[in-house]
């Protein structure tokens, strides 16, 4: 069955709630997460996911605010091991993240042992469960064959994710179109397929929703959040004028 069609994003919100601001280059010092932190304060960013080491001050920064602390577990390549991965799940749950991003095992994935693959998602989406936040499957779609990333969708649908992401920005190519629809095809309705790399203007944004992606990792949210604001300021001068 071919999925429904969404909905354009209408307001700011629509829009400033779907993005994911990135903060987990290693080279970042905590002045520079809170700085980070503090942005996704001011545009409304639905979440921020940091590295494992900032998830306390990201908890802390963004307490009240409405923005959602999120944590990359496994990254970047997933090579840890499934215990190592779960306690590091667990304790960033403690420390109070709403959002986990977890690598899926790519050796595991190229080297085709798939049973390993599920029962890792599996147990990574159960501990998230528990705590009522979300897990996000993070893929990394460059090494992989079109019939590795079918069976990731389906392990994590079967895990009940809430959403599979195309990569961790990292490897060459981050994402293609032609993936995104790939994994729409191959998800329900209600897992959304998530983009983690760089997204520069509201026109590509829109393209990438159009083409089945329901949130959008970028560092330069910023940037393509002052360009919706504009689009919207303008549309809205022009009803004036009618």
């Amino acid at each position: 069955m071919e999925p429904q069609a969404r909905p354009v994003p209408a307001t700011y919100e629509d829009l400033s709630q779907s993005i994911v601001l990135p903060l987990l280059k290693p080279e970042l010092t905590a002045a520079q997460v809170f700085e980070g932190l503090e942005l996704a304060k001011r545009y409304g960013i639905g979440c921020v996911m940091v590295r494992p080491c900032d998830i306390d001050l990201a908890v802390r920064t963004l307490e009240r605010s409405g923005v959602r602390a999120g944590a990359a577990a496994g990254f970047p390549h997933g090579s840890a091991s499934t215990a190592v991965k779960l306690y590091e799940i667990r304790d960033l749950l403690r420390r109070g993240a709403k959002e986990i991003g977890m690598v899926a095992p790519i050796p595991k994935l190229v080297s085709r042992e798939f049973p390993y693959v599920q029962t890792e998602l599996l147990q990574a989406s159960e501990a998230c469960r528990k705590e009522g936040a979300t897990l996000t499957v993070v893929l990394e779609n460059a090494y992989f064959t079109d019939e590795m990333k079918i069976v990731a969708c389906r392990c994590a649908e079967r895990a009940e994710a809430h959403a599979v992401a195309t990569s961790t920005g990292l490897a060459s190519p981050g994402y293609t179109l032609e993936d995104i629809g790939l994994m729409r095809k191959h998800l329900p309705e209600e897992t959304g397929v998530e983009v983690w790399g760089e997204i520069e203007t509201v026109e590509r944004l829109l393209e990438l929703h159009a083409a089945g992606c329901t949130k959008f990792a970028t560092s330069a949210a910023a940037k393509v959040l002052e360009e919706w604001r504009g689009r919207l300021a303008g549309s809205q001068g022009t009803e004036a004028t009618r």
